[in-house]
């Protein structure tokens, strides 16, 4: 426990360099008139484009250098996908979290850094460089938004929720069929959309009090998000109400829910 909390302090310390660093790069793609040729498009079919390249490049030289004994999962290396990481530390990386928004030039994008123990995530960074915003999270210390460097911090938290006047958050992309029968049957007052990790720091802002996601996502999507969203106080729970947990052979989620703490929600009985 004692290496585990000197980890996630010294994780939270130096994080706001590198993601300044990754911010950058990721900017300098982003607002690029040529970048729109460099799309490339990986086995399964998604696109990958040099700014995930690059920055997946940083975030690793950063945590090799400082974390050196502790395993990295990243989206793009698929030698990394190999490793047995049932127990113990590791990180999980998504250099740029929501590529289509990237691509299409919304600015609802994320760098995602966390760090998962025997299978929870325990500490989380969620940067979205064109918003210039930076969220921290970890496992019994708290949540914050502040600047890319992390400058002008401040503490953040799930709201109460009005469950007779719920505010959901979905998938600007994966919208699905089950994600809307699952709205029809709450009392939603309002329903947001938005792109990458971000749905997690809504809710840990407490600008939502709900997100369900029936549809296909990776380890490397949600822990940096799930991270922050326990340290204010949410929770993101599998379809049979346990914690989603990380480490999994293929790394790969059945569909959950994320919401504050304190909210109440019927889930029809065709996707239970």
């Amino acid at each position: 426990m004692k290496q585990l909390s000197q980890t996630v302090d010294k994780l939270l310390d130096l994080a706001p360099g590198c993601m300044a660093e990754a911010s950058a790069i990721a900017m300098r793609h982003y607002n690029s008139v040529d970048d729109e040729t460099r799309v490339m498009v990986k086995a399964d079919d998604s696109p990958l484009t040099l700014a995930d390249l690059e920055v997946d490049a940083l975030v690793g030289r950063f945590l090799l250098e400082h974390f050196p004994d502790i395993p990295v999962v990243t989206e793009e290396r698929a030698a990394s996908h190999a490793q047995n990481l049932s127990g113990g530390m590791f990180f999980l990386v998504d250099p740029i979290d929501g590529t289509k928004e990237f691509i299409n030039r919304r600015d609802e994008f994320t760098v995602n850094i966390a760090l998962v123990e025997d299978g929870k995530p325990a500490a989380g960074i969620v940067c979205a460089p064109a918003l210039g915003s930076c969220y921290f999270g970890a496992a019994g210390k708290g949540a914050w938004l502040g600047g890319l460097d992390g400058t002008e911090m401040r503490e953040i938290a799930v709201a109460v929720p009005d469950n007779g006047a719920l505010r959901v958050v979905a998938s600007r992309s994966h919208l699905t069929d089950e994600t809307k029968a699952f709205i029809d049957a709450n009392a939603v007052a309002e329903c947001k959309n938005a792109g990458s990790s971000l749905k997690f720091c809504l809710l840990a802002k407490g600008e939502a009090d709900l997100y369900p996601r029936f549809g296909p996502t990776m380890e490397w999507d949600t822990a940096a998000g799930h991270a922050v969203l326990l340290a204010a106080g949410g929770f993101v729970s599998a379809m049979d109400g346990k914690p989603m947990a990380y480490g999994k052979k293929d790394y790969r989620n059945g569909w959950f829910i994320a919401g504050a703490r304190g909210v109440e929600f019927t889930t029809p009985d065709a996707l239970a």
